[in-house]
């Protein structure tokens, strides 16, 4: 059995691609390892992979569709896993065009790939977001609810992602399930994410920056158990044509301001805060209704948000002294 990991060098793909690995099964990953954050990082991340007999790395972009269909077609993977995109809405203020190519662009490469292997192709399962919910008051957000007005690029381009989905699937017979990620944090995670800004900023004796003045909350969603439930839904064989949305999310949302006493706990530091207004393209509060995902593939999150932030505070800290350029308390 192959997959396909796109993004293979990021946070979630590189969770998924190892558990994948350790489960015996062949992994070609594809990144292009832009700058958008360290480098390093998403090397580290494949160094480890490197450390698995089944897994090939391949430097490409999404945006070359050409490339990315030529690929897919040699190797004939049973399951593309999707996970490479430009993320960050706040980011989307700045390089809207970042967006467009990698998350639109990038996304039709990926469909016609699927396309293109006809019936050889189990499963496609693809990352879309949260943020297509946009600020809304009522809660849990049900993937029944609307999702047409986005509060930013970012949210724009992945609903987007499900609207082309959704049309491949059914012109083509395509079997694919998109699953809107809600605040996936943990070890080896994303340097622009709160959680991490936050802990270096801490380490370093610098002020955190609060925004909305700490009045947030967000379903914060451990990578283990998002891990877990990829490894159930990309080793599904859906019906042909079937396109299938889901949330995936802890389904247990937390003030900001317990998420940063939480993690002045665990890394023994006591925040310096300095609040903020709201920023452009942020909403409120997120909280996934994850009932659809129990009932057809079982999935219940176990980690709460303390366990899961001590895991990342250890990790974190050898990381953190373990860089060449890391922060200074002087």
């Amino acid at each position: 059995m192959t997959s396909f990991v796109t993004g293979v060098a990021g946070f979630i793909g590189f969770h998924a691609a190892k558990a994948q690995l350790e489960a015996g099964e062949d992994v070609v990953g594809i990144d292009n390892l832009n700058p958008y954050y360290d480098p390093a990082l998403k090397q580290a991340r494949l160094d480890q992979l490197a450390r698995y007999s089944g897994f090939r790395f391949e430097a490409l972009d999404l945006a070359d569709h050409d490339g990315v269909v030529r690929l897919v077609s040699d190797i004939r993977p049973q399951r593309l896993l999707h996970l490479g995109a430009q993320a960050g809405v706040r980011y989307s203020l700045e390089a809207p065009f970042a967006y467009a190519r990698s998350n639109l662009v990038g996304h039709l490469s990926v469909l016609e790939a699927a396309r293109a292997l006809g019936d050889r192709l189990e499963h496609l399962v693809y990352a879309s977001s949260s943020s297509v919910y946009g600020e809304r008051s009522a809660v849990p957000f049900r993937e029944s609810d609307a999702a047409e007005a986005p509060a930013s690029l970012y949210a724009a381009t992945k609903r987007s992602d499900e609207l082309m989905s959704a049309s491949y699937c059914s012109l083509y017979g395509i079997p694919a399930t998109g699953l809107r990620f809600f605040t996936v944090y943990g070890p080896w995670g994303r340097p622009d994410m709160a959680y991490w800004l936050f802990a270096e900023a801490m380490l370093a004796g610098r002020p955190i920056k609060v925004f909305n003045n700490g009045d947030m909350e967000r379903d914060f969603t451990y990578i283990d158990d998002i891990v877990e439930a990829l490894s159930r839904i990309l080793a599904d064989t859906p019906a042909r044509g079937r396109h299938a949305v889901y949330n995936i999310g802890g389904s247990s949302p937390v003030r900001l301001m317990d998420m940063i006493h939480t993690l002045e706990t665990e890394l023994g530091v006591v925040a310096q805060k300095e609040m903020l207004p709201m920023q452009p393209g942020d909403v409120t509060r997120t909280y996934a209704d994850t009932s659809r995902l129990e009932a057809d593939y079982g999935y219940r999150p176990s980690v709460d948000l303390a366990t899961g932030l001590a895991k990342f505070a250890d990790w974190f800290r050898e990381w953190n002294s373990a860089r060449p350029d890391r922060p200074s308390n002087d």
